[in-house]
């Protein structure tokens, strides 16, 4: 049985995108980008440049995700929670309130700031 070679390339946004590897990027380029101003290697004020910006889309996209993940959390434990109450199944109910609790946690940690 051979391997799908496209299927093993496919990775969920979630391995793709990284809040942490985002921002050292980031940083990374400043620090690349601010070493080229003083030495005047243009090639590494560019190449800082282009990285930081790369850092800075993954972080956003990272935090995205992570917002609309909490955003299925939260919608899926609320329903959960009112079917729960509805037939009288207390463990679904609870089991409902925390997943929406969870989801709620990880929209306020990924809110875009303004």
């Amino acid at each position: 049985m051979s391997a799908n070679p496209t299927a093993t390339n496919l990775r969920t946004p979630s391995l793709l995108f990284s809040k942490t590897t985002g921002q050292y990027h980031s940083l990374k380029g400043t620090v690349v980008e601010t070493i080229g101003d003083l030495t005047g290697a243009k090639t590494w004020t560019d190449s800082g440049k282009q990285e930081h910006a790369q850092g800075e889309a993954e972080y956003d996209a990272a935090q995205a995700k992570g917002y609309a993940d909490g955003t299925i959390d939260r919608l899926g434990g609320k329903k959960d929670a009112v079917v729960g109450a509805v037939t009288g199944d207390r463990q679904q109910e609870v089991s409902g309130n925390i997943r929406h609790d969870k989801g709620e946690a990880q929209q306020d940690i990924n809110r875009p700031s303004s």
